[in-house]
């Protein structure tokens, strides 16, 4: 009889060629032939047309959302279910820019809804490569009006008005709703971000897309969704240890954190109403959890399904994870919530508020684990075999 008992799954990559994109994420092991390019690596997304499918288990060739509608709060998190829907919350990517990509916006929650779209873009970036002298814009370097804004368009100063970061592998960069922004030449990056799909492209360096036509740009539509304040210093700054979770954002869309590994961890999930993903971004690796292993190089996810007590995380010499899942405890009420999806249930049994039935005394609180506690007899090895 077929197990069907949640796992932790893998996930086909989806490759996109871009006029900007390059070709280093075919160093990582990825084979995306016949693209010319691969300017972003989906690792894992429910955005309508894109959706992962998984790679491994019984539930193989069947999409990420499709998973969800059947596991549900198993898969999500029973919080996180009742918030999001049956769709996952986050879309992952791997962005490899050969050139620079266009400046650009995202809109908020709010703008987003009042367009008809189902919600904003918060994202963050890791940055795994940088050549010497990259750039990243980040804001603006001082505080702007919407009319310097269209007139530095109209007269072709618009750069000018533009703080630039200089990024190098390690770093990280925030980038709420709102903020102009843009990925410079010479740049490989992970990229954390609510599951939207909507920019809005504001400059382009007049520059023609793989058809020789200039790509279309979104000023009026951008003008609304723009922070105009200035941005001073827009990286993060921390201090990551071996075997530690390090946090590097916090928001009411995601958390993400650093593992950096020497050796293998075990970390307890048990307090955390949560998926998590695991997504490698330096050397080779495994995650292993709910009795099974799968390995990953950089460049690939696991996702934990929310019914995981604890994972162990495994490396082949030295390797590096980040953690990312969505706190229950961190939403804002944007009033768009999923909880009335379910009110039918309520009127089976006699009461209309369908919110007393999640588990409401459950700590969330999440607790990073013991950073000494190292499965130090086990080996990455010892667990790649051909039934993993």
């Amino acid at each position: 009889m077929l197990d069907t008992t949640l796992y932790p799954m893998k996930f086909l990559p989806l490759f996109k060629n871009k006029v900007w994109g390059g070709n280093r994420i075919k160093t990582l092991g990825f084979d995306y032939d016949p693209l010319p390019n691969c300017g972003e690596l989906w690792v894992l997304s429910s955005v309508e047309g894109n959706e992962s499918v998984i790679a491994n288990g019984f539930l193989a060739n069947n999409t990420v959302n499709e998973a969800i509608e059947i596991y549900m709060g198993e898969l999500l998190g029973e919080r996180n279910y009742d918030h999001f829907g049956p769709q996952f919350p986050l879309l992952i990517k791997l962005i490899d820019a050969a050139d620079r990509l266009s400046i650009q916006v995202h809109p908020d929650d709010k703008l987003a809804f009042e367009r008809g779209m189902d919600n904003g873009k918060t994202e963050m970036w890791y940055i795994i490569e940088a050549d010497k002298g990259a750039e990243i814009v980040d804001g603006f370097a001082a505080k702007t009006t919407p009319e310097q804004y269209q007139q530095a368009l109209a007269d072709g100063t618009f750069e000018q008005l533009l703080h630039i970061e200089h990024p190098a592998a390690g770093d990280v960069l925030f980038i709420p709703a709102g903020r102009v922004h843009a990925i410079g030449k010479g740049i490989l990056l992970a990229e954390i971000q609510q599951s939207s799909d909507c920019t809005y492209r504001i400059y382009d360096y007049n520059r023609p897309d793989t058809d020789g036509r200039l790509r279309e740009l979104h000023t009026a539509e951008a003008l609304a969704a723009i922070d105009f304040g200035p941005t001073k210093d827009g990286k993060t700054h921390y201090t990551a240890r071996a075997g530690a979770t390090t946090r590097l954002a916090q928001c009411p869309y995601f958390t993400t954190s650093v593992i950096p590994l020497q050796k293998p961890i075990r970390k307890s999930l048990a307090k955390l109403d949560s998926f998590v993903v695991y997504l490698c971004v330096e050397g080779i690796g495994a995650v292993k959890t709910l009795d099974q292993v799968v390995p990953v190089h950089a460049g690939e996810c696991v996702l934990v399904p929310a019914v995981a007590d604890d994972v162990e995380l495994f490396c082949e010499g030295p390797a590096k994870f980040l953690e990312i899942y969505a706190d229950p405890d961190q939403w804002v009420d944007n009033g768009r919530s999923h909880n009335a999806d379910r009110d039918w249930l309520a009127t089976f049994v006699g009461d209309s508020n369908p919110d007393e039935y999640a588990d409401d005394d459950e700590d969330d609180d999440y607790v990073d684990p013991d950073s000494e506690d190292f499965l130090d007899n086990l080996t990455l090895k010892d667990f790649f075999s051909s039934d993993n």
